[in-house]
């Protein structure tokens, strides 16, 4: 008779959680494109035969992970288990379903054991190029936007779909990482199969029931403990970002009860015309996120830890888009909404919570032009990350060029100068644009480059924090917005659209800073000595502390 006693329990537990991290370290490294293997833009997790989520990789993005723990659940109902033979992968990139825009490819693997499914493996991650207008907010709907692939098969029994690679290739500007950041995802399910089911035949596990009822139990019990700290209450924070047309309201309203929060976008603006709106599923992925940083945060992340937080909003809003809205650029927007939710949890926790961070990417889509195409220059298409600085934290500075809330790593110079015909001259520490307070902002960071040919290369715009920058708490300051400009034009890009860049013209772009916390006039001497000495701050700077110590 197997052991169940709750050590036992822990420690297959603790197995499953190596388990996952395999998993997704299988992915990166086998992945071809550099937001994928230098980034980790990806997730990674095992589910019970029930199709609920027990284990994730550390290693990934709250829009993957989140978005994925509904998706298996939805493809679990679509594709029946007595269908499912041994070596099936099924997989989408829907929207509604996945990841909240196409470029993300999310698979689904059995694991069989005895001839019978025991449970299921399943990951993420991003597609540089599927077609279509390409990652930019310029598409006027979904089909815009390139390959939409509805739930199907992927891998029939050991058998690669051929067809769907052949369209998957005809449909892209990269089709060879495209084939083999797929290969990847497919080496990252089998993986996660593989050390599954060895780990059930190592602890001589017949079925998940039993250890899944377990994890996802005492996760949850665990999390409506941490949520009983919380005061009950409802908490509103309205959020002003940049827009593209305009500028757009994010609203939230955070109800606190004894075991559960939830939380509701009504009064959020309706829906861009541009490639900038969400689906629920990906403002949701990053809302739940920002309440777990908070609340029972050293609870592993699975289908019990995550029941407890629920959101909604009104359809047609700009955060819950629908089909078929174009949403190429949904972390745009769904990436602030960590900010909308922490600012409703300060009212709840002040001594928490930290003041609002760039939040949003600086994420910057290359490609080659056609008329470079055509004169000799290279084709390409690349997705390069930067970040800018966090809010500060209530007993400690914010950190600089940190990818919160998405997890996903800066481009690296060395990496991006060798998958695309761009020379970076400048990545460096951007001083003063930490908001002033008793614990400073995060730092954004300056970034400069140039086309390495005689060809332009065009910039797919979308970012925020350029009209509104991140806001300081307790009496902090701001942190310094977002800029983009280019050498020889009068006039800053704005944050939104496609940008050229001729050669011999320089593309520089600041990331924002992230806010204060507490008034500036109670810095320590000492940390206002340092910064200044480490050219954190200038002088000019250090003037919104009270002068130069």
């Amino acid at each position: 008779m197997t052991d169940h006693s709750p050590a036992r329990l822990q420690v297959m537990w603790n197995r499953l959680l190596a388990v996952v991290e395999e998993q997704g370290q299988t992915l990166i490294r086998a992945a071809f494109s550099p937001i994928v293997r230098e980034c980790g833009d990806i997730s990674a997790g095992i589910f019970d035969l029930q199709g609920r989520m027990m284990a994730q990789a550390v290693t990934g993005t709250p829009g993957h992970i989140n978005t994925m723990a509904e998706a298996v659940l939805s493809l679990r109902e679509r594709f029946g288990v007595q269908t499912m033979r041994p070596g099936d992968i099924y997989m989408t990139n829907d929207p509604w379903m996945a990841s909240g825009h196409l470029n993300d490819f999310l698979l689904l693997m059995p694991a069989f054991r005895g001839g019978r499914v025991v449970g299921f493996t399943a990951c993420t991650s991003h597609l540089v190029d599927l077609g279509g207008l390409g990652m930019g907010p310029e598409g006027s709907d979904i089909y815009d936007e390139g390959l939409l692939i509805p739930p199907c098969k992927l891998v029939d029994a050991g058998e690669i779909n051929a067809l769907l690679m052949d369209i998957v290739r005809a449909n892209s500007r990269e089709p060879t990482a495209n084939e083999g950041d797929i290969y990847a995802l497919i080496a990252c399910c089998e993986a996660g199969v593989a050390r599954l089911v060895g780990m059930m035949d190592d602890f001589g596990l017949d079925d998940l029931g039993v250890l899944s009822d377990f994890i996802i139990d005492t996760s949850r019990r665990g999390t409506v403990a941490a949520i009983g700290e919380v005061p009950n209450g409802v908490y509103t924070n309205m959020l002003r970002v940049d827009g593209y047309e305009a500028e757009i309201e994010l609203h939230g309203t955070l109800t606190v009860t004894d075991d559960a929060l939830h939380l509701d976008f009504t009064g959020t603006s309706s829906c861009s015309s541009k490639g900038i709106n969400v689906p629920l599923n990906y403002a949701t992925a990053y809302a739940v996120f920002a309440m777990r940083c908070i609340i029972g945060h050293d609870i592993p992340n699975n289908a019990g830890s995550l029941a407890p937080f629920t959101v909604s909003g009104p359809p047609g809003c700009i955060l819950n888009a629908q089909h078929p809205a174009p949403v190429a650029m949904r972390h745009t927007l769904g990436q602030m909404t960590p900010d909308l939710v922490l600012g409703c949890l300060y009212q709840a926790l002040p001594d928490r919570v930290p003041a609002e961070g760039a939040s949003c990417m600086f994420d910057l889509p290359l490609r080659h032009t056609a008329e470079g195409a055509r004169t000799g220059g290279r084709e390409f298409a690349v997705e390069l990350v930067h970040n800018g600085g966090t809010g500060a934290r209530p007993g400690a500075d914010g950190l600089s060029a940190t990818a919160y809330p998405s997890g996903v790593y800066g481009s690296q110079v060395e990496i991006t100068e060798a998958v695309a015909p761009v020379t970076i001259w400048r990545r460096e520490l951007r001083a003063d644009s930490g908001g002033a307070g008793q614990y400073r902002g995060g730092l954004g960071q300056r970034i400069e480059m140039t086309s390495a040919i005689d060809a332009p290369f065009l910039v797919f715009l979308s970012l925020e924090r350029l009209k509104n920058p991140a806001r300081g708490r307790a009496g902090g300051l701001p942190g310094l917005p977002g800029r983009v400009q280019v050498t020889g034009r009068a006039d800053d890009i704005p944050g939104k659209g496609e940008l050229r860049v001729a050669p011999g013209e320089r593309l520089i772009f600041d990331t924002p800073g992230g806010g204060g916390f507490g008034p500036p006039a109670a810095r320590d001497p000492a940390a206002l000595a340092r910064d200044l000495a480490r050219g954190i701050v200038t002088n000019e700077g250090a003037k919104a502390y009270g002068g130069t110590p």
